[in-house]
């Protein structure tokens, strides 16, 4: 049932799905944009995603999938603003987007899913004037980010913090990641617990998935073969290979794991042959400024020619990189759910993370990965050298990461969504029907 949904307003100012996740501001918020977009097309629901238009040559509307169509809104200059600098575009992005809702019969949207702040003031404004439910997505938050801010990285404004706020006072329903985060939107936000809807995003299972089983007539304790993603990759079939995903700032504290493998290294010199430290993205947010500063750091803790620095890569290629490794390490001050956490997972390979937001649920501790509290080098060396040392364990954490991924499938997420959309539009026509 979806109470005659036909059709839905994506909003998501600051960031295209177009783009490829892992640098710019483009991350785990696009795959989910973009995954939910097509599913929901696929289930007769018809998806515009409306972003600004970061170049003059991209086409006005631009078709996603069959059923989505990615609009293209003109405001502000044709380039890449950091967020700090697009609230003052909001008024001309609004009304490019209320332009294009004009030309339409009325009631050509059902429903408005904005993602991200700057989106929730643009559907606030479009709420009202259309008529219809408003659902939000924050992704994260300035309060909570603030409260776990990275020693060098710089804190959120306060108008970001009174622009969340007046999101969550507007939406009819809100959208958490997580249990924990709606407990951070319920007692840092004041919202009402009765518009809060928890919803695990998903991962492509179809695609996120082990290379395949490595048969042992004598019952080896590794469950997966990594040699062909390792040949795919020129990655040599006996490293020891930690990975890090996601884009370069000080949230995602990739540094934790250059000063944990440089530890790991002194500790035990022989380690140098074997150990490659794959970082696959890009600059992002305050790690801007200095672009180069994970190689300088990597230089000067005396292991750059460990670390092997890849550019974001498209999807197909990403698995490989999880299949390749032999633990996937995210670190973050902070995350809404931790979408890397869960792809890794999928294909088969465990995830040492911080203790933090949603990956105290994107990774279960002991049985998919390890959880360490604090951002201690020294505490992620000393996990990871047990990992790579007991091939035993690491094989049971391996099985036990496929099983829990396979909780987060996109359908499940989609399927949470579309009740949580039926019950806002439900709630919105009945003051009217009952008045009738």
């Amino acid at each position: 049932m979806t109470a005659g949904i036909n059709r839905v307003a994506t909003i998501s100012v600051h960031t295209s799905p177009l783009e490829q996740p892992g640098t710019g501001d483009a991350g785990g918020m696009n795959v989910y944009i973009v995954e939910v977009a097509k599913r929901l097309a696929a289930r007769g629901v018809e998806v515009d995603i409306f972003t600004r238009a970061t170049c003059r040559a991209l086409p006005p509307v631009a078709e996603l999938a069959p059923g989505v169509q990615v609009r293209h809104i003109v405001t502000g200059p044709f380039e890449e603003l950091e967020k700090t600098e697009l609230p003052r575009h909001l008024c001309g992005f609004t009304s490019g987007v209320l332009r294009t809702e004009a030309s339409y019969e009325p009631g050509h949207y059902d429903l408005l899913h904005t993602h991200y702040w700057l989106s929730g003031q643009a559907g606030w404004v479009a709420k009202q004037r259309w008529g219809v439910p408003l659902v939000h997505s924050m992704h994260t938050m300035a309060k909570v980010k603030n409260a776990a801010l990275a020693d060098d990285d710089t804190p959120e404004p306060q108008a970001r913090v009174l622009g969340e706020e007046q999101v969550v006072e507007s939406a009819d329903q809100l959208v958490a990641n997580t249990a924990k985060e709606a407990g951070e939107l319920i007692g840092l936000y004041g919202a009402d617990p009765s518009r809060v809807a928890t919803v695990n995003p998903g991962v492509d299972l179809s695609l996120f998935r082990p290379d395949s089983v490595l048969l042992s007539r004598f019952g080896g304790p590794f469950p997966y073969d990594r040699s062909p993603a390792r040949r795919r990759l020129g990655l040599p079939r006996d490293a020891h290979v930690l990975l890090f995903v996601g884009r370069i700032q000080p949230l995602k504290a990739p540094d934790v794991l250059l000063r944990a493998a440089a530890r790991m290294v002194a500790d035990d010199p022989r380690l140098r042959d074997r150990l490659v430290v794959a970082v696959v993205g890009g600059p992002s947010g305050t790690g801007r400024s200095r672009p180069e500063g994970l190689r300088a750091l990597a230089a000067e803790l005396g292991i750059l020619d460990l670390v092997r620095f890849e550019p974001p890569s498209p999807q197909a290629e990403l698995a490989d990189w999880y299949r390749a490794a032999d633990v996937t390490v995210v670190p973050s001050h902070n995350e809404s759910f931790g979408l890397v956490a869960a792809e890794s997972q999928a294909c088969g390979t465990p995830v040492v993370a911080a203790a933090v937001g949603g990956l105290c649920t994107a990774v279960r501790d002991g049985e998919s990965g390890v959880l360490v509290r604090g951002h201690d080098p020294a505490d992620y060396a000393a996990v990871l050298r047990r990992l790579l040392a007991d091939p035993a364990l690491h094989a049971r954490l391996s099985r036990g990461a496929v099983r829990h991924a396979q909780g987060f499938g996109w359908d499940a997420t989609v399927d949470h969504l579309l009740q949580v959309y039926t019950g806002a539009v439900l709630s919105r026509r009945q003051p009217v029907e009952a008045t009738a």
